[in-house]
């Protein structure tokens, strides 16, 4: 087991994989699942449009499975391939879920990207895969669009545990936390207890400065180039600050003295994209209590290769991650507009690798 990991869990990051596919669950190698629990402190799964798509491209692995559904739609078929393999994520990750009462152990599905600004829609999908995965240590993706905030709400209140996906910019996630609250202070309202009822809020991390760099690369001024690769990892910071606020406020404090779980924040879209930043940066920079990390096997290796020291590296920040974005507006950057574009962009890389999905799926059955 590599010490750094251990130091990362320690702190209070949860190491999840940013990962899935069958071959995963099937073949016990260095690449399966339950591999990576046993050597690189792996405690939970999340998965996305994209994953299955790159997954569904291995035809050897899901060929038997595919055989088996011709006549159903390409739609259909999705369901019930990437709902099997969720389940057996479920199943072997269910001792660590009982393990640690709930708090990891967790594996996501995502209902279809294509719902994301239909609130009834994708509150009817959540219900469906919630049902038919019918697995305790489920999370049910939702995207964290103005659509996305009563749905979660509801899905609270009716005891299905959420992974609130697609979140760039502070005000939003804001408006999950409080989402999340509101699901649970009805809940407590129907007379319905709150044990088992888990959320984690993805806040994503690496697109932020992929989108700011350019603007900076573009600059004749010297202040640009010392904001580089600095935007991501100071959002994030400053969505810690918010989280550490809301969970310390008296209206918190009532839900957790009814068995209230904290919505904890989860680090998504940790890998590095440029080859000029430390392949770790995205890990090591946000380590703190109560959070999630979620990787790509690529960035966790990087992680357990990781010499420096480890230690909470959030709290503190927060001037100084403030001053990051005073620096980018006097610059002529605007957060908003940065963020906005950004969930834009997510929600159309997610229709667009379903599409994908089904082209992939349709050319089999």
């Amino acid at each position: 087991m590599s010490a750094t990991l251990e130091k990362i869990s320690r702190a209070g990051t949860s190491i999840w994989l940013d990962d899935l596919s069958r071959s995963r669950l099937t073949v016990d190698d260095e690449k399966s699942l339950r591999h990576l629990t046993r050597t690189a402190n792996v405690v939970g799964v999340t998965t996305n449009p994209a994953i299955f798509a790159n997954a569904l491209k291995d035809a050897s692995t899901y060929k038997e499975a595919i055989a088996a559904l011709h006549g159903k739609s390409a739609d259909e078929a999705i369901r019930i391939i990437t709902t099997e393999d969720v389940q057996k994520a479920c199943d072997q990750l269910l001792e660590i879920f009982s393990n640690t009462s709930g708090l990891d152990g967790r594996v996501s599905i995502e209902v279809d990207p294509r719902l994301a600004h239909e609130e009834v829609a994708t509150v009817l999908q959540a219900r469906e895969l919630w049902s038919q995965v019918s697995r305790p240590n489920l999370f049910i993706k939702v995207p964290a669009t103005q659509a996305g905030l009563p749905a979660i709400t509801t899905l609270i209140r009716e005891g299905i545990s959420v992974n609130v996906t697609l979140i760039f910019s502070l005000e939003r996630y804001r408006e999950v936390l409080l989402a999340y609250i509101e699901g649970l202070e009805e809940r407590i309202s129907d007379g319905k207890p709150l044990s088992g009822i888990a959320s984690v809020a993805s806040f994503f991390v690496s697109r932020v400065d992929s989108a700011i760099d350019p603007l900076l690369d573009a600059m004749k001024d010297p202040a640009a180039k010392s904001l580089r690769g600095r935007a991501a990892v100071a959002n994030a910071r400053l969505a810690y600050q918010i989280f550490e606020e809301i969970s310390s406020s008296d209206r918190w404090q009532r839900i957790a003295l009814s068995g209230g779980a904290l919505q904890r924040p989860l680090w998504a879209s940790t890998g590095v994209k440029d080859k000029a930043y430390d392949p770790a940066k995205y890990v090591v920079e946000l380590v703190a209590p109560d959070t999630v990390n979620t990787m790509p096997e690529g960035t966790i290796h990087a992680a357990r290769a990781f010499s420096g020291s480890i230690a909470n590296s959030i709290t503190g920040t927060y001037a100084e991650s403030n001053q990051i974005f005073n620096q980018l507006a006097e610059l002529g950057i605007s957060y908003d507009a940065v963020v906005k574009e950004l969930e834009r962009d997510g929600i159309a890389k997610f229709n667009d690798a379903w599409e994908a999905l089904i082209a992939t799926i349709s050319a089999q059955l």
